[in-house]
Formats: structure tokens, sequence, C-alpha cells
């Protein structure tokens, strides 16, 4: 008796389903108890067209905009907003080991663009003569903070409207795609 190899995505969902907390199992933990009823609301946790678009447009917001605890965010501002809590948790991944530092690169360079930092100033030359060279510190405070904060809040920004339109979008056609193949029987 031969038994067929087993798909790696069969044992991500086993994996999944052994070690992910359970609906009950988060009704029943003593932190989530006093806000349950609104963490576990069945809305929250439902896929609709709404919902998804809203919860990929807030991963994309918090994954770029916040560093650090990006799902615990998505998943807390999911809540006032009824976006769909795995959907904004799931796209928080955009922003990964992967891809962080080429996006702070373009953070930085759309900061720098929209801040115009590397434009002369008239009487610049002569001010640069007389200021002593600055260390890392003021480089980072002056040019470079400024310049990836205004640009991560704008790339944040494009990338939730982004986010939520290709979102929708390929709601819509997966629902046509449906209805066609229900009515055409293929």
């Amino acid at each position: 008796m031969a038994t067929r190899p087993v798909t790696l995505w069969e044992r991500v969902a086993a994996w999944s389903r052994r070690n992910l907390p359970t609906r009950e199992s988060m009704a029943n933990s003593r932190v989530l108890r006093p806000v349950a009823h609104r963490v576990l609301a069945p809305e929250l946790w439902r896929f609709t067209r709404r919902s998804v678009p809203r919860g990929v447009a807030l991963g994309m917001f918090t994954g770029i905009l916040i560093p650090l605890g990006q799902i615990p965010a998505s998943a807390v501002l999911a809540l006032p907003l009824r976006a769909n809590v795995p959907a904004a948790a799931l796209t928080t991944f955009f922003t990964n080991p992967l891809t962080t530092p080429l996006l702070f690169v373009m953070y930085y360079k759309v900061g720098n663009w929209l801040l115009h930092l590397d434009r002369s100033v008239p009487g610049q030359p002569l001010g640069d003569a007389v200021q002593a060279a600055p260390g890392w510190i003021d480089w980072l405070l002056r040019d470079v903070g400024p310049a990836t904060a205004v640009g991560m809040v704008v790339c944040s920004v494009i990338g939730a409207v982004l986010g939520y339109g290709l979102a929708a979008l390929l709601w819509r056609l997966w629902i046509a795609r449906k209805w066609r193949h229900r009515h055409h029987g293929n």
C-alpha cells in the first residue's frame, strides 16, 4: 500500500492546526476575557468583500509605519476599523528581514525628494566652509531621520490605498470567476 507524499502546504496547515490558538482557547484566556466580546466578534474574522480590503490596507499601513510590533498593532487597530484581523496580520509580512533594508532606502529617497534636502541653498557654500564637519548623529537627526520619517508616512498611505484597491479588485475578479464557472459549468 503506497502512500502519497505530503505536500508542503499540507504540512504548514497541519502545523497551524496544532500550534495556533483556537477560538475557544482565546475565549477562555484570562488575558483576553475582558475584551473577548470585541476581539472574537465574528465579523472581524469572517472574509467579506469589505473587511478583507480594509484588513489589507491596515496591514500595509502598520507594516510600513510601525517597524516593530506590526502584527499586534494591526490586530488592535482592526477592532475599531472593522477590518479582517487575519488579513491585516498577514499583510504586515510585506515588510520582512529581506525587504526591510530596501524599503528603508526607498523611504529615505521618497522623503529626501519631498523635503528637497539635497538642493543647494544660496550662500550654502560659504556656510559649509564656516561650519565644522558634523558628526554622524547630527547627520542622522538632521538629514536621514526626517527624510525617512516623511517617506515612511507617505509610503504607508500609498501602500494602504494600493493594497485596498488591489484587494477589492482581486475580490471582484474572484467572485466574477466563481459566477462564470457556476453558470457555464466549467
